[in-house]
């Protein structure tokens, strides 16, 4: 694997093209003495099930990953808690209310955008909804619809994390 700092070839503080590795995570400025320690960014993504058990599963509507299966989520803005983000990608997402969340797991990840890699970590969150009348496929999302547990197939999720994610969830370690 790659230094996670690979694409960044000038230092971020001066522009020195003197920006080198300095250890597994960090780089640091010959010139003007700036170290970058790069660190995950963090996503959420909701496990949300219907009154049968199904779990609410989204299309892709954009790339990386354009098509395949997803769950719904997305990245946490700066000054906001998972917990906030979760909600709020669901809205964004799905336009459906989340009424109350509990913490499943987290999975690391490398999500390519524009050729450019971000290492993640994804919280699950288990999310419940009261009404899903509102349901509707908006922003990121071409699709949404429930299958059952034992229907779903990791190889249909394109992201490696949500992969991951399902896995486990097939397994019922969470």
């Amino acid at each position: 694997m790659n230094h996670p700092l690979y694409q960044f070839t000038f230092c971020p503080r001066c522009g020195s093209a003197h920006f080198q590795e300095n250890n597994e995570k960090s780089k640091k400025c010959a010139d003007c003495g700036f170290t970058y320690y790069y660190n995950s960014s963090a996503a959420s993504v909701a496990v949300i099930e219907n009154s049968k058990g199904e779990i609410l599963v989204a299309r892709r509507a954009k790339d990386p990953a354009k098509g395949t299966y997803d769950l719904p989520g997305g990245f946490i803005d700066v000054g906001e808690t998972a917990e906030n983000a979760v909600k709020r990608e669901i809205m964004e997402e799905t336009n459906l209310d989340i009424i109350s969340l509990k913490y499943l797991f987290s999975i690391p990840n490398i999500y390519v955008y524009s050729g450019f890699e971000v290492h993640t970590v994804d919280l699950f969150f288990k999310c419940n909804v009261d009404d899903f009348s509102n349901l509707k496929a908006q922003d990121d999302v071409s699709d949404l619809k429930f299958i059952a547990l034992d229907k779903l197939n990791p190889d249909d999720f394109g992201l490696l994390s949500i992969r991951k994610g399902v896995e486990l969830l097939i397994q019922n370690k969470y």
